[in-house]
């Protein structure tokens, strides 16, 4: 059977955290055999399925398409399995591919040696059949193999994203620390944003969460930004599938929104960068950029959603500087924003306890190695409590 029409195991990987909002994703593109993971959702499907998530799926790092299960106790073992397999049907032997891998195997010290033990394999298994090999190195631009060994299971799969999908491709001037793709599409899911209504965001820093909230308003996937995946290197790839996914995706798409998305900052040189990025995602029509303290930004009438990603104060000495902050973000929302639902992203609990506004929900993330909180506020007269 050709690897295209084959079904398989498909892992979905995603940062600690975001599995429910992957999981959600996937049911909406028509996914039904869904198994939650720690850090991904694992299902089934075609190389053909694999593409349709790699365009359409917004809080995803990896679709990762099962080839071969084995069992392996040493280094030489894996070796002896990975060059069974057929890799003259999955990668040009005139190509080039990268090795990745996850390992919890006590004969393992250095993942790095796993990687080429399973490399060797591949490249020997096409130089005994063809007298040449594919180039391999540490670039995952082209084809990408990924070995998951963990004690003496082991899993070969095709990583069919090739780069990390948390890169959506639209931000071309990201500043400093911005809030990854992935995990801001997962917040705005969180808060149930559709498109209907306004999205409110000062220390809009970048523009992450601005631009992907207009790029949900517009059903627009991610996909659509990148011209290379994994699976382009695939010796069966069906360009002519992935030009119709491709058509299909930007058919269904809208052009414009209901409602008004209005982010500001009050460093010029931010907005001036998230609206490069914008223009980049072919939405900087739809947000309107203001330079001003968060505390003046434009707040048309309600409804619709109010999102502040402040900082956390991680640098000594910003604590005192952010404990006003985080008071002045509870006036901003009471005074400005009734009729809204409002929402700060925080790793700093003790700082968000100066908002001085009763939580509505406490939602759980991670910023990277930060456990985090989306705190959900529902604006309406009486919602706030004294300071502690």
């Amino acid at each position: 059977m050709p690897l295209f029409q084959k079904t398989s195991k498909i892992i979905v990987t995603c940062p600690k955290g975001i599995a429910p909002y992957l999981k959600e994703e996937l049911e909406a593109i028509g996914f039904q055999r869904l198994t939650e993971l720690t850090a991904g959702v694992e299902t089934t499907g075609t190389i053909d399925d694999a593409m349709q998530i790699n365009l359409s799926v917004r809080t995803a790092h990896r679709v990762l398409y099962l080839l071969e299960e084995f069992s392996a106790n040493s280094p030489h073992e894996m070796y002896k399995h990975v060059s069974t397999i057929p890799w003259e049907d999955y990668l040009d032997v005139d190509g080039y591919f990268s090795v990745t891998s996850t390992v919890e195997n006590p004969t393992i010290k250095n993942t790095q040696y796993a990687n080429v033990k399973c490399k060797d394999a591949i490249v020997d298994r096409f130089y005994k059949r063809f007298g040449r090999r594919p180039q391999s190195g540490p670039k995952r631009n082209r084809a990408v193999v990924h070995l998951f060994w963990k004690k003496n299971g082991c899993s070969m799969y095709l990583d069919t994203s090739g780069e990390p999908l948390s890169r959506h491709g639209y931000r071309t001037i990201p500043l400093k620390a911005p809030m990854q793709e992935t995990l801001a599409a997962a917040t705005l899911m969180a808060t149930r944003w559709k498109g209907t209504g306004n999205f409110i965001n000062p220390m809009c820093g970048s523009g992450t969460l601005a631009i992907e909230a207009a790029l949900i308003a517009l059903k627009r996937p991610p996909g659509l930004f990148r011209n290379n995946f994994g699976f382009m290197y695939i010796s069966s790839f069906d360009k002519f599938k992935w030009k119709d996914l491709r058509n299909t995706a930007n058919r269904q798409s809208k052009k414009t929104m209901s409602g008004t998305i209005v982010a500001t900052d009050i460093n010029p040189e931010a907005v001036a960068a998230a609206t490069k990025n914008a223009e980049s995602a072919g939405v900087d029509h739809l947000i309107d950029f203001h330079t001003c303290d968060f505390s003046e930004t434009p707040v048309p009438e309600g409804p619709g959603i109010v999102f502040i990603n402040p900082e956390y104060g991680e640098r000594l000495g910003d604590m005192e500087r952010l404990k006003d902050t985080y008071k002045e973000i509870g006036t901003f929302f009471k005074q400005q924003c009734l009729g809204y639902r409002g929402y700060i992203f925080t790793g700093n609990f003790d700082l968000a306890k100066r908002v001085g506004l009763k939580t509505k929900r406490r939602i759980p993330f991670y910023n990277s190695n930060i456990e985090c909180r989306l705190l959900e506020y529902d604006l309406y007269e009486g919602s706030r409590k004294p300071n502690k």
